[in-house]
Formats: C-alpha cells, structure tokens, sequence
C-alpha cells in the first residue's frame, strides 16, 4: 500500500485544524485485554466539506456507531484496559473494512447518497487510507505489540432495522475460529440478564472482504477475541450504556478470569 508521502502534495487530506484520526486510551496499560471502537466518531475532514450529507445522516448509524465509544470507554475504564479509538466517520473511510474493497468508502449507505464519496480518484482514496485508516491500524499494532495481550475485542451498535427489515437481537457476539469465547461471552451475559435476545453471528458475519480486526489483527495473534455488536436503542442515553458498560466488563472480566 502507497504511503501518503508518495502522493502530490495536493492530494494531503487532513488540515491543522482538524481532529486527530485516532485516540488511544489507557495507553500505558499492560492489561491483558485490548479494546477497539472503529465506528465511535462522526468527525469529517473539512476538505471534504462534510461529504455532500446533512448532519442528520452523520448523526445516524450510517455516519457512527451510535453509543458505541460510551460502552467502550466504560468497559476500558472498569477493566483498566487501553481502547483505541477512531475518530472519523465510518463513511469518510471504514476503519473495520480491508482498504480498497467495495465497503471500505461508500457511494450509497442504506439508502441514503454520499455525493462526496463517488468519482474519487486513486489519490484522493490513497489519502484516506493514509491518513485515517493506516493510523489506527499502527496504533492497534502498537497496543499489542506495548504489553502482552490475552484476549481483544471489537465494540460496535447496529440499526434495529435495516432495508426495512427488523433485527430483534440486543445483541450479537461475532467470531470465526474463535467461537468458544464468543460463545461465553454470550452466556455470561445471558446469565446476567435473562431474557435477553442474543444471537452468535448476528446482524452479519465475519468474512475476510468486509472484515479487518479480526482477519487482520485478532485471528493471525491466536488471541481469545469477539466483535461485539449491541443495538443501538439499547445504549443510545447514558442508562442504557451504563447497563451494557457493567454486562460486558463482568463477562469479559469472568470468561478471561480476569480479577478486579
């Protein structure tokens, strides 16, 4: 992959004034579990005059994971564990797909146009991947690479409906060679709220062309690991976050015998 520096000058994405592409929390931290929240912000480069969309649209799940980074900064802080964040909208370039595939920079996202997103030139997306992507993905080696990790895990939210279908699970544990963690995860979750929908493998599955953390970075470490997807009417106020803060940081804490 093209680094931003064998690209003209003009093609440089990011002003001063914009935000930086990646936050890392508990930076220092040796504990054994990594987090990630690739879709928690909505920031969009100036240059790119907000895409073309309305504020609404990158206020909706097609812009962010709507209550995402609040559950991930809860869990981070409860465990101790570092959390690497991205800052820029999933629709300025997907921090969770493999560069230069079809979901990486979308034209169309569930039914809603992104004008600044069609006709791009190889530079103008070279820039993207370079400035946005490629510094969370260093930042992410860098966190397994500061301590030895046991375990990661991938926080996400998805739509209650998509395409106008309905997704009835409050949550989905996703995994591929790692099913066992997945599916403890899920147990232990079920077992402190009972009733809950829950499924493994939902709202989609991981695949290596629509997929990075795990195909990238999770299955290639052997590392016990899981994408973590809740509905996002289930932790979009600071109650419900708080709730899906304390179920996931007990289950992660009791699948990986973690004390606290």
């Amino acid at each position: 992959m093209a680094a931003l520096d064998d690209a003209p000058a003009q093609h440089r994405l990011l002003a001063p004034g914009d935000p930086a592409p990646v936050e890392v929390v508990n930076a220092a931290s040796a504990a054994p579990v990594l987090l990630l929240c690739e879709h928690a912000g909505r920031a969009v480069p100036a240059a790119l005059a907000g895409l073309g969309v309305s504020g609404a649209v990158l206020s909706s799940h097609r812009g962010w994971d709507i209550g995402a980074e609040a559950v991930a900064r809860g869990v981070a802080a409860k465990l101790g564990a570092p959390l690497v964040i991205q800052r820029y909208s999933r629709l300025v370039i997907d921090a969770n797909r493999p560069p230069g595939s079809a979901q990486s920079i979308l034209e169309t996202s569930d039914g809603e146009a992104v004008p600044g997103n069609r006709g791009l030139s190889e530079a103008a997306r070279r820039a993207r991947v370079a400035e946005i992507f490629e510094p969370m993905d260093r930042a992410i080696v860098a966190a397994f690479e500061r301590a030895p990790r046991r375990a990661a895990f991938s926080i996400h939210s998805f739509t209650p409906t998509l395409g106008g279908a309905a997704r009835p699970w409050r949550a989905g544990f996703l995994s591929r060679r790692d099913v066992a963690t997945a599916q403890a995860l899920m147990a232990a979750v079920r077992a402190a709220l009972p009733g809950l929908t829950l499924a493994l493998n939902e709202p989609y599955r991981i695949e290596d062309e629509t997929d990075w953390f795990i195909p990238a970075h999770a299955e290639p470490r052997g590392l016990a690991h899981a994408l973590i997807e809740i509905r996002n009417d289930q932790i979009d106020d600071a109650a419900g976050a708080a709730l899906w803060v304390d179920l996931l940081a007990d289950a992660i804490s009791a699948v990986l015998r973690i004390d606290r």
